[in-house]
């Protein structure tokens, strides 16, 4: 008897065996059919997305005027504003600075007296005084920043500095015209200084030059890689501006581009102009007799960058 039944179940353990086989291979089979006309062909038909390769296009309609204010209040009580407009030009790699005496008189044919810059900002802050130098350079000038200290020392302090050639007795230096690295706090007691021997034409000098300085010798790639960054940092501290996140977008890349391509894109110039006594009267045709490439519409063609 038991015989027989080691074989009944024998024989029934081989088909069931056979069954479970052919019906894995016909579920799987199944499955891989559907999985390939069906599942996996809706993910190939998922198209890879475009490389980035990084182009950018620039042109002479990237060229922008800015009117850079630094307002130190706790500065010595005969210091004034510091002015300095930026010409930014980033189809040609280049920025110029241009120094803008506080102390610029002009007769304005539009409020039809003599105004002095430095009144027009104290009265009017920022807005009035880029109506002054407008006038004034016979330039229009789209933006404005004002910094205050802790605004503008944030700014050097990004840019890592400066090296430059300091020729009068700050903080210990001897003077003499001898490079020294400066720090942010320094810089702006530079730039702050109001016994310049030259007066104030020669402290908006030196405040062009020192900021073009500043960024010559910063490193470009990091600037540009960080750009974004650094614009949101600053200008969140800013007392006074008028330039917006709109702004930024629209002339950023350009700006990149200038910092990643360019070298030594930094330049500094200083208002031509006439003395008059305590006044310092502007020349209304020094932005004309300027290098074409500043303020002039160039006729190449744009500039392409990959």
């Amino acid at each position: 008897m038991s015989e027989k039944r080691k074989k009944k179940t024998g024989s029934i353990a081989i088909p069931f065996l056979v069954t479970i086989f052919i019906a894995t291979i016909i579920v799987g089979g199944a499955g891989y059919f559907i999985y390939h006309n069906y599942i996996g062909k809706k993910e190939d038909d998922i198209k890879e997305p475009q490389p980035r390769n990084g182009s950018i296009s620039v042109s002479a309609e990237d060229s922008h005027t800015l009117l850079l204010i630094l307002d130190d209040p706790e500065a010595a009580s005969d210091a004034s504003a510091t002015f300095v407009v930026m010409r930014s030009v980033p189809y040609k790699k280049e920025v110029l600075f241009i120094g803008v005496p506080s102390n610029s008189i002009l007769y304005s044919e539009k409020e039809g007296t003599q105004i002095a810059l430095k009144d027009k900002y104290t009265r009017g802050g920022a807005q009035a005084a880029e109506e002054f130098i407008e006038e004034a350079l016979k330039v229009d000038i789209s933006k404005y920043m004002v910094f205050d200290v802790n605004a503008f020392e944030h700014v050097c302090d990004l840019f890592g500095g400066v090296n430059y050639p300091v020729d009068i007795k700050l903080n210990g230096y001897p003077g003499d015209g001898t490079l020294e690295t400066l720090a942010a706090d320094e810089i702006t007691m530079y730039l702050t200084y109001n016994k310049f021997p030259g007066g104030e034409p020669e402290r908006a000098l030196k405040a062009a030059t020192i900021i073009s300085y500043m960024i010559n010798g910063s490193d470009g790639d990091r600037i540009a890689t960080n750009f974004d960054r650094y614009f949101t940092e600053i200008i969140n501290m800013l007392p006074n501006t008028n330039i917006t996140a709109v702004d930024y977008d629209k002339k950023k890349e350009a700006i990149k581009y200038m910092f990643n391509y360019g070298s030594s894109i930094a330049f500094a110039a200083c208002v031509d102009g006439t003395d008059a006594e305590n006044d310092f009267i502007p020349s209304d045709s020094f932005i004309s007799n300027l290098p074409e490439e500043y303020f002039c519409d160039p006729t190449e063609p744009p500039t392409r960058a990959k």
